[in-house]
């Protein structure tokens, strides 16, 4: 097929086809950029394998690149160009022991490089050689797959997604970003191995989280998470939300769902990551108050103080921000029945004061994560 590039990437390419001739060194731009050129999405970050040392390549880069990083340990060479992000690497293949997703790394072709990638469609590469210039290299037919919106992994999903657990979160929000399906046997194997995400560390999972909350529909990522019993691992807490219970014909909303409704509702009217995760810990502690009332139904006096005192516990352990993010999101938790409570009657004007004070320069948002909560599921 024919990718259409700009001017400015034809450019970068040409050079990069030139250096990588003089030092007889195959380049190949790969991953995620090649992806994303096929779906016309746009991208300034630009990965290069290099058959051979990476740093020779990029030594010779300089000028123009306005800036430049060795990695010497790991063989990576991270450049600025003309407003492209550009990492280069040698070709390496991995092997994987039980207990780590650290690879032992050694060099490799191109097609151990492309073996090790996760998925099919980050799997493409893109000849940057005199001989093949252009040409897309696709051995694991990820083109199709991006047509048919599919997230496969290029080999066995099992050993993928056991030599680097990382992966089944990627699958996830990979699936979240672009609006994908997880193909049956890839999803079959997270469900499998979603133990194994324990040995991977607590940043990289919540960095994870945090691209699927800013996705633009993170209901998909959350439901794909708790359903593949990851979530019950990684966030029991917000697992924990999930169910209804019923007593002499009485039940509550599955409080699970409701959230990954609020959470969309939010995500319709803003972009900020903390006001995203308020709606996810809303109604936090909803379990924890829950209770049954004779001649009533349920209850959960109290959900929104017991919430807000969850947050500080839940940012630590998924080692998000301890500072003016948290205490934002826990100021969220804690007001957010606020605003309802002043649509009764004989309200006073000194609680709508006192909700103005404490809500201080926030109640915009309080007001907007107010406004998401009101949903079918009420």
């Amino acid at each position: 097929m024919k990718i259409c590039y700009s001017e400015k990437e034809e450019k970068l390419f040409r050079l990069i086809s030139q250096v990588g001739k003089e030092a007889q060194i195959a380049c190949y731009v790969v991953g995620g950029f090649v992806r994303d050129k096929i779906m016309g999405r746009p991208t300034n970050d630009i990965d290069i394998v290099c058959i051979g040392d990476a740093e020779i390549v990029a030594k010779k880069l300089v000028p123009p690149a306005t800036g430049i990083n060795i990695f010497k340990n790991f063989g990576v060479a991270q450049l600025l160009i003309d407003g492209f992000d550009i990492e280069l690497v040698g070709a390496r293949k991995e092997s994987y022991s039980r207990n780590s997703r650290k690879p032992v790394v050694e060099p490799g072709t191109l097609e151990d490089d492309q073996n090790r990638r996760d998925f099919t469609i980050n799997a493409m590469a893109i000849s940057l050689n005199e001989g093949d210039f252009g040409q897309v290299l696709d051995p694991f037919n990820g083109l199709k797959h991006i047509q048919e919106e599919k997230i496969i992994t290029p080999l066995n999903p099992e050993i993928t997604f056991s030599d680097d657990p990382l992966r089944m979160m990627r699958a996830i929000r990979f699936a979240t970003q672009l609006n994908f399906t997880i193909a049956p046997e890839t999803f079959e194997a997270i469900k499998d191995k979603a133990e194994r995400i324990r040995i991977v560390s607590k940043e990289r999972i919540t960095d994870e989280l945090n691209k699927i909350l800013l996705s633009k529909r993170p209901s998909i990522g959350f439901h794909l998470l708790f359903i593949s019993g990851l979530l019950d691992i990684i966030f029991p807490q917000m697992a924990q939300l999930s169910g209804a219970e019923y007593i002499d014909g009485k039940g509550h909303k599955d409080n699970f769902y409701h959230t990954l409704q609020v959470i969309d509702n939010i995500s319709e009217h803003t972009d900020d990551l903390w006001l995203r995760w308020a709606a996810v810990l809303h109604d936090i502690g909803k379990p924890t108050t829950k209770r049954y009332e004779e001649g009533h139904g349920w209850t959960f006096h109290g959900h929104e103080v017991v919430g807000a005192r969850m947050v500080p516990g839940i940012f630590s352990r998924l080692k998000l921000p301890q500072h003016d993010k948290m205490k934002f999101v826990k100021k969220m938790v804690e007001l957010h029945l606020r605003p309802i409570s002043l649509t009764k009657e004989n309200i006073t004007d000194s609680a709508i004061r006192r909700l103005l004070f404490d809500a201080g320069d926030d109640f915009e948002s309080l007001m907007m994560l107010c406004e998401a909560d009101i949903t079918s599921r009420n």
